[in-house]
């Protein structure tokens, strides 16, 4: 029986042929089927990959899984912090069990490319699996194809099938699940695998359980009469029986009911079912969900609306109805008010939404191609073929086709040239860069959760890297601004800093350090002062500079190249740096011939920290190296060849008088 036709196509083959040539015999049932989904995988493959290190930007949540599987990896626990039952573990222990197998953290440009590396492949899988769907559901191959065309070429699916998402996880269990359930045979074991799939996509990712009316809806229907009850209830035991093996963790642990000194799985589902902030209503300007739902449609307005418009249409189609049924389910999750609605909630609807799409396109083809033959059968249109008047209905339909891809394809054409080169995630990368360079192993920072990873990886503590939202949540974690000298400002830091009391202070009482990017993929690495930032003070800084500044450039013991003297003019060189300066030119003349920038700092409106010195013989570079080894504070330099000849001073200070 062929794995990717419909039930209702292919006959079995004839034993002989079976028995000689069993190979031949699949892939003549399949052939076409494979010669279609052949180069949409190769399609799907392409446009996910170009350009998913650089886009999106990465986000506290990937950092997060990422992080939890890295854990799992590399210090044999659950997560990198307490973990506290928000989800169950299954999602990143798949994660990990992909990096583990091929060195992807080794790899990867950093953790979160990972992470969205072994995004590319669920997607790849999710493709193959949607088409068998599509095709179990009896859609011809024309719509299977445009099922997965939508499925892998809408920029809304782009960005969010790229992020290290958990509800991506769990997409091809639930599509496995639903496929199971469609078994041509009608088999028992084929509906106890469905039911094991679909426990392991709810252990992935808890919203799968949305899905599971949809899911017994087709397990009642498809299974034969005398033995539904039987199927039905070995199916549900199977489910039962894996998704009971998460409360068994959480009881082996001493963590299924709450306690004074650990975590517990029922103060979990507490959260998850009521503990959460509202999101508000989506139909609120300026609430969570609004903003949420804008996101969704700024990526891609067709396939929404094409969704939206389709589900009505498929309750009339027997067959899609489950589907239909549980989609209104979900849109009334998104649009009831009160509720919490997560930005990835509409990874759960994409696949439901495009099979929804292509069964009432394929219906609405065959309705057309009926009226015609019954038209023809009647006599009417005479000097017109049947295949003329098939032709006629066809045009129609790629009329609305067309219509709807003048719409489509001027604003998906943008989305997906961005999404293919824009380095929305530089400033991430420049910001890692700049922290590895220019702070100390032993300070302690507040970071958003994507950097994680990598800031561990390059040798500072677990314990001086501090995710800031377990700076308020875990007692294990230092809080308080006091205990910290720098904050990593990420959009994720940016959107509700009132929510966390050790990250609001330490945000007032910091200033720039180095700045990349600009509005929502700005990254700025702050470091935190002991008392509140004084506007006035460092206004007064600032002129200090200035005056500094003029009075050196106007000095004789300097040769000084033009560049480095507007500089100096400006007020735009360190303090400490033009102190140490004068310092050197006692008996000897400096060549300054520039302060050169440091990445992300001018940006910030930092003072140049740098100077290039031009002409200094080797003695004369050991005579300043004894003189900088004297220093202290914000004083603390150091000098590196630059050139022959040619020396680089450096000072540690990022905040001269």
């Amino acid at each position: 029986m062929a794995i990717l036709a419909p039930e209702r196509i292919h006959p079995e083959l004839p034993p002989k042929l079976r028995a000689v040539e069993p190979d031949r015999g699949w892939w003549r049932l399949n052939r076409k089927d494979l010669a279609v989904l052949a180069p949409l995988l190769v399609l799907a493959a392409v446009v996910h990959a170009v350009g998913m290190f650089g886009a999106p930007q990465r986000i506290d949540d990937e950092g997060t899984y990422v992080a939890q599987a890295w854990a799992v990896l590399n210090l044999g626990e659950l997560t990198h912090y307490t973990y506290w039952y928000d989800h169950p573990p299954l999602g990143w222990l798949q994660l990990a069990g992909y990096s583990g197998l091929t060195g992807a953290f080794d790899r990867a440009p950093n953790a979160v490319a990972a992470g969205r590396e072994f995004m590319l492949v669920i997607q790849l899988v999710s493709v193959a699996l949607l088409w068998v769907l599509a095709r179990r559901l009896a859609l011809p191959r024309w719509a299977a194809a445009v099922a997965v065309v939508l499925f892998s070429l809408s920029p809304l699916a782009i960005q969010f099938h790229r992020t290290v998402y958990l509800d991506n996880v769990a997409t091809p269990w639930l599509l496995a699940a639903f496929v199971l359930v469609l078994t041509p045979q009608r088999r028992l074991g084929a509906f106890t695998a469905s039911a094991v799939c679909f426990a392991i996509a709810v252990l992935t990712k808890e919203t799968s359980l949305l899905l599971l009316p949809a899911l017994a809806w087709m397990l009642w229907s498809r299974s034969s009469g005398g033995t539904r009850r039987y199927a039905v209830a070995v199916a549900a035991s199977m489910f039962a029986l894996i998704g009971g093996g998460y409360v068994l963790l959480a009881a082996v642990k001493g963590e299924l009911t709450p306690g004074a000194d650990h975590t517990s799985l029922v103060n979990g589902i507490k959260f998850q079912l009521g503990g959460r902030q509202s999101s508000g209503s989506v139909f609120d300007g300026a609430s969570l969900s609004h903003k949420t739902m804008a996101i969704w449609l700024q990526l891609d307005l067709v396939l929404p609306i094409l969704a939206v418009v389709a589900t009505p249409l498929a309750l009339l189609i027997k067959r899609f109805r489950p589907l239909a049924v549980v989609f209104l389910l979900l849109l009334v999750m998104i649009v009831r008010p009160g509720g919490y609605l997560p930005v990835p909630f509409v990874i759960l609807m994409l696949p439901i939404a495009v099979l929804l799409i292509a069964g009432v396109a394929a219906r609405t083809w065959q309705t057309i191609r009926a009226g015609l033959r019954r038209r023809t059968a009647a006599g009417e249109w005479r000097g017109m073929g049947k295949r003329g008047l098939a032709t006629g209905g066809a045009l129609l339909l790629a009329g609305t086709a067309i219509a709807g891809g003048v719409v489509a394809v001027p604003a998906w054409a943008g989305q997906l040239r961005g999404l293919a080169i824009a380095p929305l995630d530089r400033p991430m990368t420049q910001a890692t860069g700049w922290i590895t360079a220019h702070v100390g192993k032993n300070d302690r920072i507040l970071t958003d959760d994507a950097l994680w990873v990598d800031l561990v990886r390059a040798g500072y503590q677990r314990e001086n890297v501090v995710w800031y939202y377990k700076a308020d949540t875990d007692g294990r974690v230092p809080s308080g601004a006091d205990n910290y000298q720098w904050i990593v400002s990420t959009g994720s830091v940016r959107a509700d800093p009132g929510a966390f009391p050790t990250l609001q202070s330490g945000l007032a009482r910091s200033v720039v350090a180095a700045s990349f990017g600009t509005g929502d993929q700005l990254v700025e690495v702050r470091r935190i002062l002991a008392a509140p930032v004084d506007p006035a003070a460092l206004e007064e800084q600032a002129s200090a500079r200035t005056v500094a500044g003029q009075a050196l450039a106007g000095s004789t013991a300097f040769a000084i190249a033009d560049p480095a003297r507007g500089l100096l003019r400006d007020g735009r060189v360190d303090g400490a740096l033009m102190t140490l300066l004068v310092t050197a030119s006692s008996g000897q003349k400096v060549a300054l011939a520039d302060f050169p920038a440091v990445a992300g700092e001018d940006a910030a409106g930092v003072p140049r920290r740098r100077a290039l010195l031009t002409g200094v013989t080797a003695a004369e570079a050991d005579k300043l190296r004894a003189l900088l080894q004297a220093q202290s504070g914000r004083f603390r330099a150091e000098l590196v060849v630059n050139g022959n000849e040619t020396y680089e001073l450096r000072v540690a200070s990022q905040y001269g008088g």
